[in-house]
């Protein structure tokens, strides 16, 4: 048996791995459209990779996927986030788990899970043709016979094929697979940080917020987790996963919206009211700026003080009803126009791909073409930042790679 994997992804790899530990005598191959491998796993983390994420229970794991969550609950009780740990360990590569969930390589470099994964297929005797793009792809009697960009490549004919592709910027990336009569949802980016032109508040880059609530303006997309202001805008996690949840809807809005931003993490205004009160008591003759509120950081507090126009050396005790309400305002919701959007880094996520319609998600096998499978960010999947993605391409691929 002849099974071909296109794309030299996470995805792909495990899931040609899989393969020949499934059907060891099958020949395998990974078709790779670049000269290189594995670069989301190489950039993922900031160099680390974030190879997936701690949850206490399936349910709270699915829940980090705005689209295909519900799918994904049943894959996730055959290969989970604890599989995952017990796969890198069992082949010598030890993960940590953070304080805030997120999995790495004990080494702190995402060469260790590139240098598993290599290693691997070498050992099982998987070929990996580079720049080999593939531009067409056909049933026949024979089997799918796979047509490449490069005319001087010949055609290769396999018995079962999985596309590991990856997610797609653009439709017209999916017309080969639409062509095969798959459904396509409409691909637009995901996980990406806020543009912030006109706001002052980039002055303040650099500048961390340990936990803040955040939402759009208008609707009820809301979001909490750690926030960074940058140069150009807002990022961190709270941001990452608001615009996961909202990337269809800001996409429609052509990322021209207001954020609301919570600085004090309390969803209730009475309580930012009443902590406020009560320093204007027991820290009556201090300045304002002298007593940071809800553990903010100096030049943010200093910042919200001269946006409300309140005098940084006027007294706590002097802040009267007036001044009071202003901060309250100002810290438990804060309004900036987004204008923008810029790609996390270097891990491009896409909302969108083939439809889950067209999916078998009990064999990860097409609906309308027999032997063929999908797995990872070409379908219309995609999870929060965090080790969500890399998650759902180990689930599928594994899945896939039974070839039931």
């Amino acid at each position: 048996m002849k099974v071909g994997i296109i794309g030299g992804g996470a995805g792909g790899f495990f899931a040609a791995i899989s393969v020949k530990e499934n059907y060891p005598n099958a020949e395998v191959f990974i078709f790779e459209k670049s000269s290189k491998l594995l670069s989301k796993v190489r950039a993922s983390g900031g160099g680390r990779c974030n190879v997936t994420h701690h949850c206490d229970s399936i349910e709270t794991l699915a829940a980090g996927y705005p689209r295909g969550g519900k799918a994904l609950k049943h894959a996730f009780r055959i290969f989970n986030h604890q599989h995952t740990l017990q796969w890198f360990a069992s082949r010598g590569v030890r993960l940590m788990t953070q304080d805030d969930n997120c999995v790495f390589p004990e080494s702190q470099t995402s060469q260790s899970i590139i240098d598993c994964l290599v290693r691997e297929t070498t050992r099982l005797g998987i070929s990996i043709r580079l720049n080999h793009g593939v531009q067409s792809i056909q049933s026949t009697s024979a089997g799918w016979v796979l047509g490449f960009s490069d005319r001087r490549l010949t055609t290769t004919t396999l018995d079962k094929v999985i596309i590991a592709s990856g997610g797609s910027p653009r439709r017209q990336g999916l017309d080969w697979l639409e062509k095969l009569g798959h459904q396509i949802v409409e691909p637009v980016p995901s996980l990406f940080t806020f543009n912030m032109p006109r706001e002052s508040v980039t002055d303040l880059m650099g500048v961390a917020v340990s936990q803040a609530l955040v939402g759009i303006q208008g609707t009820s997309l809301k979001s909490a987790g750690p926030l960074l202001i940058t140069h150009w805008g807002m990022s961190g996690p709270a941001i990452l996963k608001l615009s996961a949840f909202g990337a269809r809807l800001l996409h429609d809005k052509a990322y021209d919206f207001r954020l609301q931003v919570n600085w004090a993490n309390q969803s209730h205004h009475d309580v930012v009211a009443n902590n406020l009160t009560r320093l204007t008591t027991e820290h009556a003759n201090k300045h304002l700026s002298s007593i940071k509120p809800f553990g903010l950081p100096e030049r943010l507090w200093l910042y919200l003080l001269e946006k409300t126009q309140l005098l940084a050396t006027k007294k706590w005790g002097e802040l009267g009803k007036k001044g009071l309400h202003q901060l309250v305002n100002v810290l438990a919701n804060d309004i900036y126009h987004v204008q923008g959007k810029t790609t996390f880094k270097e891990e491009f996520v896409t909302c969108g791909g083939v439809s889950l319609a067209s999916i078998d998600f009990a064999t990860m096998q097409s609906r309308v073409c027999q032997g063929l499978y999908f797995c990872g960010e070409v379908m219309d999947i995609d999870g929060i930042t965090g080790g969500y993605n890399f998650q759902g391409c180990w689930t599928t691929a594994f899945i896939a790679a039974k070839l039931g």
